[in-house]
């Protein structure tokens, strides 16, 4: 898999958290642990970062959130499940073309190896 570097760097911090605590935790817990990661890396990037919908020219606040959102560049959605249903990819998706950002990373820690829990979508 060949990413850009940015992405690369956060795929980094996501491994380091998963080699930490393996999978069967919470998705909080590892969205808590990521951010810890990316700013001892220096990465920028917003928690819980809220996304409005706009729907006809105007803007409405809905309550979705993008787990974390890196250097305004990568939306990242953390997931820990059995399985990454068509419905996260969708999510994900659709959160890229809100924000108008090209890159997005799908990463479920409920897995053995965390890269094949890994999905990166450029649109």
């Amino acid at each position: 898999m060949e990413f850009d570097q940015l992405s690369n760097q956060v795929i980094g911090c996501a491994l380091e958290v998963h080699r930490a605590l393996g999978p069967g935790l919470l998705e909080s817990t590892y969205e808590q642990c990521l951010a810890h990661e990316l700013s001892l890396s220096d990465i920028p990037f917003k928690l819980q970062f809220p996304l409005p919908v706009k729907y006809k020219d105007i803007k409405l606040n809905c309550g979705y959130r993008i787990d974390l959102f890196v250097d305004d560049k990568i939306i990242v959605e953390l997931k820990s499940v059995e399985n990454i249903m068509p419905v996260h990819r969708a999510q994900l998706l659709t959160y890229m073309k809100l924000c108008e950002v090209k890159v997005g990373l799908l990463i479920n820690f409920n897995v053995e190896m965390l890269k094949t829990g890994i999905k990166r979508f450029v649109l």
